[in-house]
């Protein structure tokens, strides 16, 4: 790898846009993350967009938001705007556990420190901006800004929140993955347009005024969603809401969303359509350096060393998580990369000095999503189902591996690499999945041989998430009947090749519908697994997922059914003990609650020695059953480590 020049990065102090020889700048970018010059990393993304368009692009990363923000004003007027991007994961997700508490470090700050960024980034720069430069657009990006684009309930704050555009006083949101939005803008901007002229492109945000104001009215097309103040007054008019901000981000063919805010209206404009594979070729094939600005040299940035070995192969996630956003932010539909450009960037990564020959991950949003998608296109164009995989996989879904085998093979065949690694978390129903095509059902057992004996870092990451049938209805996740069945396949393949491997199953406590005696029947039945967990997180409530709405309005946003959720510090940690079952300082805390509601008879099922007799199972759950008897008398396999998930929020 060639020695990089300081001026292989876009810009960040006036000095370095000097370098260049610029008179003026086209767009100035305020990042809330250290400035890593990488495809995972959305400043980087957008910068290097806007630069192959044309566009002369600096980028400020962390600006200090306090004193006489010098940081804002060092690099003075762009010529189109101002954009913010707040960081990779939303900054309270960031920077605070479930439980409000600060965490250990922030992931994407210089040696983790926590003083580097603003809580809501999003509207401390943007305030400080309009107050420097009243007259010079703001454009707002990112997952905080595009999960807040519309009424929101936030956790921190405790209460229901409009539309980001008022709260921040920023002129536009792109949402989602915002490459094709933002050339166009700009193209908007540098034929002379203001910015409250801009209206039609796709994948936007903005504010109207009054009605008069909405670009040809409120039309049939539309949907008028319930006011910010009706929502305010009723928790199930948000539910409503929601339905309609779910569906329509995952339509190929979406309708135009308004709602009415404080006499203003916000206006959500359809998305793009999903990009093609050339197109997100072009993106990951931008000239990254892949590597820090040097201005953070001898400096660790815990995010980057995390994923500065790994390749994404693709984008979306039609897995729909109740939980997750990333199919909110990504889309539902699979966009693959080529081959060849997967293998281009794999070349890149081999020659970086530190590399000794281990790609940390070859994935994606969901591992093992790679090339599926609908096999009759004109089907999926009328569908808006949040999920092609539940409550059942869609019949249209073409569930194939192979190509995804093809892409290892690949990458395997290059003499520098000595062993790829899926570090993303993979998703066992499609593995497990019976096709009528046999073709795939082979596939699916090649992969799943291959991904266990020649891709595991010695653990394997799956995402159970829970133990009951109507949990796990409510996060949209499989029964944990088949967790059962892939875990004989991945023992047998382990015992059958001698291997030493670990499944590492992650679980999630206090999800809406979840209580206790769920998280005492999920002890039972992961003690008799023989699993100690210790990759667990309580539920958070993020920004415009449908377990948030549940969470906060106390309605399914599809049903309309009350929907009990564990509120209190109390009532979450009441849960999540059941986790640590096998820790002899809960154990008293846990007999006292089982027998407080009314279930002494699972203190038997905890606590008994080596007795696996009094489980009982449904029919559907013999793979489980089978799976205990096989672990019986066996070793503990136990998990260590804490982890904290942040890929579900980036």
């Amino acid at each position: 790898m060639r020695e990089y020049q300081l001026t292989d990065w876009l810009p960040t102090t006036k000095k370095e846009v000097e370098l260049r020889k610029w008179t003026s700048i086209d767009v100035i970018l305020f990042s809330a993350d250290a400035y890593v010059d990488h495809p995972s990393f959305g400043a980087a993304v957008i910068g290097r967009t806007l630069e192959a368009a044309g566009y002369r692009v600096a980028i400020v990363p962390q600006p200090d938001w306090h004193g006489d923000f010098r940081d804002f004003k060092k690099l003075g007027r762009p010529n189109l705007f101002f954009g913010i991007a707040p960081g990779c994961m939303d900054s309270m997700v960031n920077k605070y556990t479930a439980n409000k508490r600060l965490r250990s470090e922030d992931a994407y700050s210089p040696d983790g420190r926590h003083d580097c960024r603003p809580e809501y980034p999003t509207i401390v720069y943007t305030r400080i901006l309009k107050k420097l430069y009243p007259n010079v657009p703001v454009v707002l990006g990112g997952i905080e800004a595009s999960m807040r684009r519309l009424t929101h309930f936030d956790y921190w704050k405790g209460k229901l929140m409009r539309c980001i555009l008022c709260e921040s006083g920023a002129d536009m949101v792109i949402y989602g993955m915002g490459e094709k939005p933002v050339v166009q803008l700009c193209e908007n901007l540098k034929a002379g347009k203001a910015i409250g002229e801009i209206k039609d492109i796709p994948q936007t945000v903005f504010l109207c005024k009054n009605e008069k104001d909405i670009p040809d009215g409120i039309t049939s097309d539309d949907i008028v969603l319930n006011s910010h103040e009706v929502c305010l007054r009723d928790k199930k008019a948000q539910a409503e809401n929601f339905r309609h901000i779910e569906e329509e981000s995952n339509k190929i063919h979406a309708q135009r969303l308004i709602q009415e805010v404080e006499g203003s209206y916000a206006i959500v404009n359809p998305p793009f359509p999903p990009m093609t594979t050339e197109e997100l070729d072009a993106s990951f094939d931008l000239p990254y350096t892949r590597m820090p600005h040097p201005k953070y040299k001898n400096k660790r940035i815990p995010a980057y060393e995390m994923i500065k070995f790994s390749v994404n192969i693709h984008r979306g996630c039609f897995g729909g998580c109740a939980f997750c956003t990333i199919s909110a932010h990504q889309g539902k539909f699979i966009v693959c990369r080529s081959k060849e450009s997967i293998l281009r960037e794999v070349k890149k990564v081999v020659l970086m000095p530190d590399f000794k020959g281990y790609l940390s991950d070859l994935g994606g949003p969901s591992a093992n999503m790679y090339g599926m998608g609908g096999r009759n296109r004109k089907a999926c164009e009328k569908c808006k189902r949040p999920s092609c995989i539940n409550p059942q996989i869609c019949p249209n879904l073409n569930t194939d591996h192979g190509r995804l085998l093809e892409i290892y093979h690949a990458v395997d065949a290059l003499p520098q690499i000595k062993k790829s690694f899926i570090g993303s978390g993979v998703r066992y129903d499609l593995l497990l999945h019976e096709s009528k095509d046999e073709k795939t059902n082979e596939a699916a057992r090649v992969y799943t041989k291959e991904l266990i004996c020649n891709h595991v870092s010695g653990r394997l990451k799956v995402a159970p998430e829970h133990t009951s049938d109507e949990v796990l209805r409510l996060m949209r996740k499989p029964s944990f009947s088949l967790f059962g069945r892939f875990k004989q396949i991945f023992d047998r393949i382990n015992e059958r090749e001698n291997l030493n491997q670990q499944l590492i199953p992650y679980f999630i406590s206090s999800h809406p519908g979840c209580r206790e005696e769920d998280m005492a029947e999920l002890a039972v039945l992961t003690k008799q697994l023989n699993f100690h967990l210790e990759q667990v997180q309580d539920f958070t409530p993020t920004p415009m997922t449908v377990s948030t709405e549940m969470w906060y309005t106390g309605y399914d946003p599809y049903t309309l059914k009350e929907v009990f959720s564990a509120r209190t510090p109390n009532q979450k940690l009441a849960q999540r003990m059941f986790f640590f079952w096998y820790k002899p300082e809960e154990r008293r805390n846990i007999e006292h609650e089982l027998k407080k509601i009314g279930r002494p008879d699972l203190i038997k099922k905890l606590y008994a020695k080596s007795d696996y007799s009094h489980l009982h199972y449904k029919e559907e759950d013999k793979g489980l059953q089978n799976t205990a008897k096989s672990y019986k008398g066996r070793d503990v396999n136990k998990s260590n480590g804490k982890n904290i998930r942040t890929h579900r929020y980036r």
